[in-house]
C-alpha cells in the first residue's frame, strides 16, 4: 500500500510539473512574448524586487496564515510544533493528498507556482499586477520587519534576564 501511495504522490508531482510547463508554453506563445522588440528577460530591477517581495509574502500566506487555514484543511493540518515554540503546518494523508499538502505547506514550493503566476500576470496585465505586487511586497517587508523586531525583543529580554542572574 505504501508503494502505491508513493507512486500516486510521484504521479501528482509529475502532473503538476507538466501543468506548469504546459502553462509556460501557452503563455510564452501569446503575442506579448512573441514580439521581437520585447524580450521576456527585459525586467526592470524594481519589478524583480516587487516580484520577490510578493512571492515571499504570498508563499507564507498560503503555507502558514490562519486566514487560509480553511482552504488548506483538506490537505494539511496545523499542529503544535515539537519544539513547543508555536505551531507547524503538515500535510495530511497519502498519495495525491499528501503531494498537494506538501505543495501548500512549504512557502518555497508554493512560492514557485505563485512566482510563475505573478510573472505571467506581469507580462499580460502589467498595471494591475504591479499594484498587486506593490501591496503584497509591502506586506512582505513589514512581515520581515516585525520578525526582526520580535527577535531583537526576545534577545534583549534574554540578555536582561541573564544580566540579572549574574549580579
Amino acid at each position: 500500500m505504501a508503494l502505491q501511495s508513493q507512486r500516486k504522490m510521484a504521479a501528482t508531482k509529475l502532473g503538476l510539473i507538466a501543468l506548469f510547463l504546459g502553462t509556460f508554453a501557452a503563455v510564452a506563445s501569446l503575442p506579448p512574448f512573441r514580439r521581437r522588440h520585447r524580450r521576456a528577460l527585459d525586467l526592470p530591477l524594481s519589478d524583480l524586487a516587487l516580484l520577490a517581495g510578493a512571492t515571499f509574502r504570498l508563499g507564507r500566506l498560503v503555507a502558514f496564515d490562519e486566514v487560509l487555514e480553511p482552504v488548506r484543511a483538506p490537505l494539511a493540518e496545523t499542529r503544535p510544533d515539537p519544539s513547543g515554540a508555536g505551531e507547524t503546518v503538515v500535510p495530511r494523508g497519502r498519495g495525491v493528498r499528501q503531494a498537494l499538502g506538501q505543495l501548500i505547506t512549504c512557502p518555497i514550493c508554493a512560492g514557485t507556482w505563485i512566482a510563475a503566476g505573478l510573472v505571467y500576470a506581469l507580462h499580460l496585465l502589467p498595471s494591475p499586477t504591479r499594484l498587486f505586487l506593490l501591496i503584497n511586497s509591502t506586506i512582505g517587508v513589514a512581515e520581515v520587519m516585525n520578525a526582526l523586531v520580535e527577535s531583537l525583543s526576545w534577545t534583549g529580554e534574554a540578555a536582561r534576564k541573564a544580566a540579572g542572574r549574574q549580579s
